[in-house]
């Protein structure tokens, strides 16, 4: 077997070049991440992450939401459309978790009057900073009609994703976006890209737990293999093969 090319390596993903001109070959790795702090290998982890986010780019495909995914092509692999990325991460919230509560001081938990979008830009060595449409704008990392279609799109993946995980028992506190440009014959479109998994989710499960503890600092966290195993049990897109034995709880 000839020696695929490798495009590029992230914590959690690898793409190679693919089989057909404009196409990547994405493989989920097993390693862990808590708020995007490495957590070590999680066996099976990089298997749930690839029917997980199958899973949840075909369902954004088939209501008219544009993404990379084309099809998953084994139990670690799926083949992609080649994108330019922005540099930018966009964060969708629906409740006051993390970054915005260490920022306003609003309370952990507190649903917000209506779904907030955030931009980051993507550069680990300066902490992905938080950033205003003006930087985007003045740098060139996007225009304005680009921001009104990634809004756009992020509220509809947003719609989406809370239906899909109340449906489980399941809410969505918050999660991110990666934005991608392809080209359609002469014109440019942008599209949902990377991928979307508990990776890139904060879950928190409806079953009777208490908010003030979900985040406790103090409090041993709950096993990632459990977590992501949880979620595709309730999704219905567990593999046969991955048997990790699972508590009824959700916190990522």
């Amino acid at each position: 077997m000839a020696r695929r090319k490798k495009v590029y390596e992230g914590k959690a993903k690898i793409l190679y070049e693919g089989p057909e001109p404009g196409t990547l070959i994405q493989y989920f790795k097993d390693d862990g991440q808590v708020d995007a702090k490495p957590q070590g290998a999680v066996e099976g982890k990089g298997v749930l992450n690839n029917r997980l986010s199958e899973f949840f780019m075909s369902g954004l495909n088939s209501i008219g939401v544009p993404t990379h995914f084309i099809k998953r092509l084994n139990m670690r692999e799926q083949m992609v459309r080649m994108a330019e990325m922005m540099p930018l991460e966009v964060v969708v919230r629906n409740y006051a978790a993390g970054g915005m509560t260490e920022r306003l001081g609003i309370p952990l938990g507190t649903a917000l009057p209506r779904p907030i979008v955030e931009y980051y830009f993507k550069d680990e060595k300066l902490g992905n900073p938080l950033v205003s449409e003006e930087h985007i704008v003045a740098f060139g990392w996007g225009n304005q009609q680009d921001l009104d279609d990634i809004i756009a799109l992020a509220l509809r993946v947003n719609d989406f994703m809370t239906g899909v995980m109340l449906g489980v028992g399941v809410r969505l506190a918050d999660f991110r976006l990666e934005v991608g440009r392809v080209w359609e014959g002469e014109f440019m479109r942008l599209i949902v890209a990377d991928e979307i998994s508990p990776d890139s989710c904060r879950l928190w499960d409806i079953r009777g737990l208490d908010l003030s503890e979900r985040e406790d600092q103090g409090r041993d966290p709950v096993p990632l293999a459990e977590v992501y195993t949880e979620l595709a049990r309730r999704l219905g897109v567990l593999p046969s093969n991955v048997t990790h034995t699972t508590k009824p709880t959700l916190i990522n």
